[in-house]
């Protein structure tokens, strides 16, 4: 896909990840709707890119699709639905129900909302493209987020659904998983935490690469490329994957 001229919306577009992709489509053409529970930002951005700003809270349905019909009323057809927001949460077994309610909420249903309220107008003409902001640890594992893990792991799980349900009736997919953004979520973290461990990149770094994915309609987008080699150890030799990762686990409590 090719930017100029498109229409996108990106959730979570007024911080971090989704604030550098707002600006970046954008300045490749496209009409941009920067959705986000922090209006007053999305407002600040949208007025700097000449986009439309909308509130948004992606874990309720009701809201994320009243934020498509207004994005559909206001700018036409989405050609491109970014959904980027996303939360953490620390800890194992023992986090409360009513935070694994809330991150599945967020980190998964939202992908399921959004497929939900943009394909049939996508199917319709035939063509669209969903965007899915997942994480490394939806194909490794995030060790101090049980959370954190599972959703990614589900949010990577739909994207890749929708890429074979989809994806011959002109339905582009990709999922965008990268290991530590200089963002909100990494910044109580040293370095990045146990995620930093192959070091910290910008947002603006994950937003060149998604445009270079884009462009090739490439299905998965890896910021940090070492990730792919740790997937083909993971794949390769499961029980030693799983011993090294005890080890990095070892290694981060003791510091």
């Amino acid at each position: 896909m090719k930017l100029a001229g498109k229409h996108a919306v990106v959730t979570g577009g007024a911080n971090g990840i989704g604030r550098a992709l707002a600006r970046k489509f954008s300045a490749e053409g496209a009409r941009v709707v920067i959705a986000d529970l922090d209006l007053e930002r999305a407002s600040t951005l949208a007025s700097e890119i000449d986009g439309l700003a909308a509130a948004v809270d992606v874990g309720d349905e009701s809201s994320l699709r009243a934020l498509v019909e207004r994005a559909e009323r206001e700018g036409g057809p989405i050609d491109l639905f970014c959904s980027n927001a996303g939360i953490g949460v620390l800890g194992g077994v023992e986090v409360e129900n009513e935070h694994w309610q809330e991150i599945w909420e967020v980190n998964v249903m939202a992908h399921v909302y959004a497929a939900r309220a943009v394909l049939p107008s996508m199917l319709e003409r035939g063509e669209g493209y969903l965007l899915n902001t997942a994480s490394a640890a939806g194909l490794l594992t995030q060790i101090d987020s049980a959370c954190y893990s599972v959703t990614k792991h589900a949010a990577v799980g739909f994207a890749e659904w929708l890429a074979v349900s989809y994806g011959d009736r002109g339905i582009a997919v990709s999922v965008l998983c990268p290991q530590a953004v200089r963002t909100a979520m990494t910044a109580e973290s040293a370095n990045g935490g146990v995620a930093g461990v192959d070091g910290m990149i910008e947002p603006e770094e994950v937003a060149d690469c998604v445009i270079e994915a884009l462009g090739e309609e490439r299905f998965m987008i890896l910021p940090h490329p070492t990730v792919a080699k740790y997937l083909q150890n993971k794949v390769g030799d499961y029980d030693g994957w799983l011993s090294g990762m005890r080890r990095l686990r070892a290694r981060f409590q003791s510091s």
